[in-house]
């Protein structure tokens, strides 16, 4: 199994920025979970995904674009309860009793993922190793993409910023129809071992979880509509659901000027501490922004998500200055860019550049 060591002496920097973001909480009274905003945002989410649903299979005017509508609406409303409920609940944010998180993490099943694999891919590996080739999965989608330098690169990489989006569009239905699949029967992400296995428990909700998703958004629909308005309408939600979810996690990660590390298949060294090393491969965007804010759940803050992954999301903001105060004293490269589309671009130039090296 690969390890990773972290070798960088910056402790103090952390041990500060912890410090005042305590002093916040205390100052001021809060709790670091979620709160009436996040609690309305929910009901809001789970709203608008129960409403085009039930108008869509029981209440269809049967018009193409009253049907494109309601099934992309589904789209945005499945990332928006994966971004904010789904999310929060799976580190522990969401609230402070346990079976809630555990409820709000187990939405994502409802959704058609698998709420362990997820932890194991997303709070384990990839919280713990951001950035680290054959690590963090994330950054791995060989060979059809290129995401750093230390990858192996292929002649077709150098037209990787322009096939990118189709790619990007079906990268739910591969979560859901094939990748959870691998890892149920490898037991491994990516080249290492999972943290815990699939418990009884874990097993028939898996098996259990990924029928009654097909029942729900493919039978039915099939049954009340018919086979070409129920594909063409879940293709449509799918494609939503998986353009929007992978922009938003790639514009967090790669990006310009963005750390990645690689390392040999027994150990990889980096060389910075564990904090210094989450702020420099994680990157900010379109924080002023209140839509984005409310609709991604705070990932538009990810630096301070990837060093505070149990304070929920709607705190972010309140945090960013503190973050970014004790990042400059400390002199750990902060990045933030200014608009969502900003950070698009730089996504686009990172993927043109690392397509054409060497």
């Amino acid at each position: 199994m690969q390890k990773v060591r972290f070798e960088g002496r910056n402790a103090q920097f952390f041990s500060t920025l912890r410090s005042r973001i305590d002093q916040y909480f205390q100052e001021n009274n809060l709790r670091p979970t979620g709160n009436w905003k996040l609690y309305h945002k929910t009901l809001v989410l789970v709203a608008l995904l129960s409403s085009t649903y039930t108008i869509w299979v029981f209440f269809n005017p049967g018009l193409l674009w009253a049907d494109i509508s309601l099934t992309a609406l589904m789209g945005v409303s499945f990332a928006g309860i994966g971004f904010n409920v789904m999310h929060d609940g799976a580190h522990g944010s969401y609230s402070q009793k346990t079976w809630v998180n555990n409820l709000m993490a187990y939405s994502l099943n409802v959704l058609g993922g698998n709420a362990h694999y997820w932890h194991e891919k997303h709070n384990v590996a990839h919280h713990s190793f951001t950035n680290i080739n054959g690590v963090d999965e994330d950054i791995d989608a060989a060979p059809l993409m290129r995401m750093n330098t230390g990858q192996p690169r292929k002649w077709f990489h150098k037209f990787q910023h322009i096939y990118v989006w189709p790619l990007y569009s079906v990268a739910y239905l591969s979560w859901i129809f094939y990748q959870d699949f691998v890892k149920y029967f490898s037991g491994k992400i990516a080249v290492r071992d999972m943290k815990e296995k699939t418990s009884g428990w874990g097993h028939v909700a898996f098996w259990g979880s990924k029928i009654a998703y097909i029942g729900l958004f493919l039978v039915l629909p099939t049954y009340q509509l018919g086979w070409p308005v129920a594909i063409g309408g879940y293709l449509c939600l799918a494609l939503t659901t998986g353009i929007f979810i992978t922009v938003v996690f790639q514009m967090a990660h790669v990006v310009e000027n963005m750390d990645f590390i690689t390392g040999s298949e027994e150990l990889t060294t980096v060389p910075s501490d564990w904090a210094s090393h989450q702020v420099q491969t994680t990157s900010n965007f379109a924080t002023k922004n209140r839509f984005w804010a409310w609709m991604l759940g705070g990932l538009n803050f990810q630096v301070e998500h990837h060093l505070f992954p149990k304070i929920s999301h709607v705190h972010y903001p309140k945090l960013n200055e503190i973050v970014k105060k004790t990042c400059e004293e400390f002199q750990v490269r902060y990045q933030e860019f200014p608009t969502f589309f900003s950070a698009i671009r730089s996504h686009i130039s990172h993927l043109k550049a690392v397509g054409q090296a060497a």
